[in-house]
């Protein structure tokens, strides 16, 4: 089956709608800037009432490893998705934080690197991590100053050698830009381990609509049936 994560949790209605639907992961973003941003105490507050078969997945674009790792603990995470492609503070690597340190650190917490798919040669930065380090790859449509959450879906066609390369390192989770009436289409094109949408179920941003929901994920379920 599909592995399918409902992206940008704020509160518990969407949350147990989500879980009730049958999503397999809940993702809770840490990103300031982002307008789904949760503190870690809302987000614990959360994924307190979430049953423990649930991923909870917490999602970062800047912060060194110590505190990634320890907002995701006292939020309840069991899984750390960080964006690599996040522009740079002064002074810092265009990574924000080594994944091997983190894995170090959080040995428990499953790691999933997004890698933005807009960028040229988009395998190069999977194959720099240690692939025993890493859960899943999430692939999305960011920039250097937008990490995730533009809504928009990458070249699935142009991508599917990249998806290829990328997959045979560790698990794929196709996201940007997803909704109930495309992700058929990129499950065929791409044949991802798992899929991640965040505002093509939303009825504005921090709000999921609970029939798009619904639509999601049982148009990813329909396609495993003909399958």
């Amino acid at each position: 089956m599909t592995w399918i994560k409902i992206c940008g949790i704020t509160n518990l209605e969407d949350a147990l709608t989500a879980v009730d639907e049958g999503a397999d992961a809940l993702g809770f973003v840490f990103y300031q800037k982002s307008p789904r941003y949760v503190t870690p105490a809302v987000a614990s507050g959360i994924t307190e009432r979430l049953p423990e078969r649930v991923e909870k997945v917490g999602v970062f674009a800047s912060g060194s490893v110590e505190e990634v790792g320890a907002a995701a603990t006292s939020s309840g995470m069991t899984a750390i998705q960080t964006y690599l492609d996040v522009a740079p503070a002064e002074g810092q690597a265009e990574c924000a934080y080594c994944f091997e340190q983190l894995a170090e650190r959080e040995p428990r917490m499953k790691l999933i690197p997004a890698l933005s798919m807009s960028r040229d040669r988009p395998e190069g930065p999977a194959m720099m991590w240690n692939p025993d380090a890493v859960h899943a790859f999430l692939l999305d449509t960011g920039s250097l100053t937008q990490p995730g959450g533009t809504g928009k879906p990458f070249d699935w066609a142009a991508s599917v050698q990249a998806v290829k390369t990328i997959s045979s390192l560790a698990n794929v989770v196709v996201a940007g830009g997803l909704t109930p009436d495309n992700v058929a289409e990129a499950i065929h094109t791409l044949t991802p381990w798992g899929v991640d949408v965040s505002s093509g179920v939303e009825a504005k941003p921090g709000k999921k609509d609970p029939e798009r929901v619904r639509a999601f994920i049982a148009a990813v379920r329909k396609l495993e049936k003909i399958a």
